[in-house]
């Protein structure tokens, strides 16, 4: 039992509030992830040619300015970066390939949690409270959000289990649900070049999801493929740099309620994380109907 959440602004003036508005959202569900959890956040974006990575160390002492030395100097480009906590968000003048390779030349203690120009992830083990604190949830700014709460019920806590997963550019996911063919499939992406982190079968489902990006498929068409491909219960809410979508299997045995005013639209796996929310009173409030596709978007950058 896990729980997810999310969170789009459709009025730019609101995006200063975006962290205040989503904190108590994450919270409200502590009661079915306590364990871990984590949030992907759209905003403060980088421009065409340029890299945002999020990055996470294996410890909270990591020396990151050495770290960042080491690669301007590899890279011979512009970077900035600052630090949150036991990440650090980069801004890089260079391919993601070639940032990819020289982090795993020089950083073996750090992990990629995204990249993209917009998105950055933040997670880690412990109580959403502490997660939030963590990382200064409530002060951040931006267009929308997702995030989940985590309850391992299969596997020990760690930080590889806890969501959100990324598995391509600006791409991310949380799942309240399991797969049950994801080994199978693993091994099928892998052979079409989709790299993969953990066994956690919900990072096979944003690989499957990259995978039918890099085909040519809309979002819609590789959700609509992610209904007949992908065994088992999901609910999933699916981040992208201009927007986010949630769609439910056809059995739809994972609650899931959605909610939309004028100003916003948000998802949760229980009402209550959604009754902080301001106009929630007058909102359209529904349950997501099995094997529907909801999807809320900017226009393309």
């Amino acid at each position: 039992m896990c729980g997810i959440v999310g969170l789009y602004l459709k009025k730019p003036e609101l995006e200063a509030q975006l962290g205040q508005l989503f904190e108590p959202m994450l919270q409200a569900m502590t009661d079915r992830g306590p364990d871990s959890a984590g949030f992907a956040i759209y905003g403060d974006e980088v421009g065409d040619g340029w890299l945002k990575l999020t990055l996470q160390a294996t410890r909270a002492d990591y020396p990151w300015a050495a770290l960042m030395g080491q690669l301007e100097a590899r890279l011979a480009c512009s970077l900035d970066w600052f630090q949150n906590a036991s990440a650090a968000v980069l801004k890089v003048q260079t391919s993601e390939a070639a940032a990819r390779a020289a982090l795993a030349e020089f950083a073996d203690e750090v992990r990629i949690m995204s990249a993209g120009q917009s998105i950055e992830i933040l997670k880690g083990m412990g109580l959403p409270a502490e997660i939030s604190s963590r990382f200064g949830l409530a002060g951040m700014q931006g267009s929308h959000i997702i995030g989940h709460t985590r309850m391992a019920t299969e596997s020990a806590v760690t930080m590889e289990g806890s969501h959100p997963f990324s598995t391509g550019a600006d791409l991310c996911l949380v799942h309240n649900g399991s797969l049950s063919n994801h080994f199978r499939l693993r091994q099928v992406l892998k052979a079409q070049g989709i790299s993969f982190e953990t066994d956690n079968d919900t990072e096979v489902a944003a690989g499957y999801l990259t995978w039918r990006l890099q085909q040519g498929d809309t979002l819609a068409q590789a959700l609509d493929g992610a209904l007949q491909d992908l065994d088992g219960f999901f609910t999933f809410a699916i981040g992208t740099r201009n927007g986010f979508a949630v769609i439910r299997d056809p059995i739809a045995c994972k609650p899931a309620v959605l909610a939309e005013t004028d100003d916003y639209v948000a998802m949760a796996s229980e009402y209550q994380a959604l009754a902080s929310l301001p106009g929630i009173d007058k909102a359209k409030v529904w349950e997501p109907a099995p094997a529907t596709l909801y999807v809320w978007e900017r226009e393309s950058a």
